[in-house]
């Protein structure tokens, strides 16, 4: 069929879907998923990484105008239908590594918390909604894959996606749009957007500045300068939304790459401290309502904070095996705090969220989970370091080592950022190894 013919067919069935539409309404949509099936089974991958931008930066959120198109649910199914689609086609070739295991092992210990949750319908609520999706999409990222450009495809999207954030965070700065304490940024805020927290925004746009760092030093004069600008924009967004835990990621995240340019160890200690501390005065944290500089001895929120990792203990302690179940600790609070003020207060940290809602025992598998992604993060790293996928394996390094610093005071581990590296990292590993260290890790 030559190309004008394709065009016209293209043409007459977008009409037809179209009159079709206008006459039956939503039930031509289950005509026009018959037509894009052809693109979602040949760019699943691509697909699935559209799904994980909407549903990790909340891009419909943060631009109401694109909700009634409901983009996430359609990115949702196309990317399981692909995923189904692609697995049974190259099911031969799939490669098992011992990463899958550790995460198989977390997400079972999971579910196992939530049968034994405290309030078994807000556990459930959140492992069907949220938490079963990032499990599948992490297989996903690993096993679609077929070439190493789809990879060198991923921080150009991270990067982008947070710098549409980042200026819209900045924009609402300017225009004073939903600060809370009357300093702190927000996007979506009356909506109910999770971006309508101050640290969960930190959280967001602390992702792509692993990569944008990376980035920054490859790439010809226009690319470093374009990601740098877009660096620049990151920053400046999280200084607005004054979260402490942002600005030890962007120091951590600074670090690890100052040890990779430099071979001393001093020298870029002292340069992240005085960057920290230029970082907290960019902030203004001292002029934030709570936790700033009006407030005597430990802050309010600090001690917020310290209350709540009480709380988070006390939980585990109680329920040491299996914690008070997934997306729990709010509905808790009040009866293994040892302070109570009249509400609620969220955890703020990684490794306390995981204690209480998984016990002890969820904690090591977690942490066994976590160190088996930085074994594999760092040994891509040395091998890597005169590859062409080099800025790629420094982006997942700075990522991996800001994860473990910020997870400190935010709470991400049952979010995206994690488990997004962890399938980038699984992914780059199988693509780039050479066939002797295939063979040797069969055998």
């Amino acid at each position: 069929m030559s190309r004008r013919k394709q065009l016209l067919l293209a043409l007459c069935s977008t009409m037809m879907i179209y009159i079709v539409w206008f006459q039956q309404g939503n039930l031509v949509l289950l005509i026009g998923v018959l037509f894009a099936l052809p693109f979602i089974i040949s760019q699943a991958f691509i697909v699935c990484v559209g799904f994980i931008i909407f549903s990790y930066f909340r891009i419909h959120e943060a631009f109401p105008i694109l909700e009634p198109l409901r983009i996430p649910q359609l990115l949702a199914l196309a990317s399981l239908a692909g995923l189904g689609w692609q697995l049974w086609l190259k099911r031969e070739t799939i490669t098992w590594q011992s990463l899958h295991t550790q995460l198989v092992i977390f997400t079972a210990w999971v579910l196992v918390s939530c049968i034994a949750a405290t309030n078994r319908a807000e556990a459930f609520a959140n492992f069907n909604g949220n938490f079963i999706k990032i499990f599948i999409m992490v297989f996903a990222i690993s096993w679609l894959p077929t070439r190493l450009t789809q990879l060198q495809k991923i921080p150009f999207f991270l990067i982008l996606s947070g710098l549409c954030i980042g200026g819209l965070a900045l924009y609402n700065k300017a225009n004073g749009i939903g600060l809370v304490e009357g300093t702190r940024v927000t996007i979506g805020r009356d909506i109910g957007s999770v971006l309508g927290d101050p640290n969960d925004l930190a959280l967001v746009l602390l992702f792509p500045v692993s990569f944008a760092l990376a980035y920054s030093f490859h790439g010809n004069k226009w690319q470093r300068g374009l990601t740098i600008i877009t660096l620049i924009v990151l920053l400046m967004s999280i200084l607005a939304t004054q979260s402490r835990g942002g600005l030890l990621g962007i120091a951590s995240g600074i670090f690890a790459l100052a040890l990779l340019k430099s071979r001393s160890v001093i020298a870029p200690v002292i340069f992240s401290s005085i960057g920290l501390l230029a970082l907290i005065a960019l902030a203004g944290i001292s002029d934030r309502s709570s936790g700033g500089a009006a407030e005597d001895g430990i802050d309010e929120s600090a001690m917020g904070r310290i209350y709540a990792w009480q709380a988070a203990f006390n939980m585990a302690v109680a329920n040491p095996f299996t914690g008070v179940g997934l997306d729990n600790f709010l509905y808790n609070y009040y009866f293994y705090s040892p302070h109570w003020d009249g509400k609620n207060h969220a955890v703020h940290s990684t490794w306390m969220q995981i204690i209480a809602e998984t016990g002890f025992a969820g904690l090591v598998l977690f942490l066994l989970m976590l160190i088996g992604a930085l074994k594999v993060s760092y040994r891509l790293l040395k091998r890597l370091n005169n590859h062409e996928m080099k800025p790629l394996a420094q982006g997942l390094w700075l990522g991996m080592v800001s994860f473990c610093v910020s997870g400190t005071f935010l709470t991400q581990g049952t979010n995206w950022p994690l488990y997004i590296l962890i399938g980038l990292i699984l992914a780059l590993d199988r693509l780039t190894l050479i066939p002797e260290d295939k063979h040797a890790s069969l055998n």
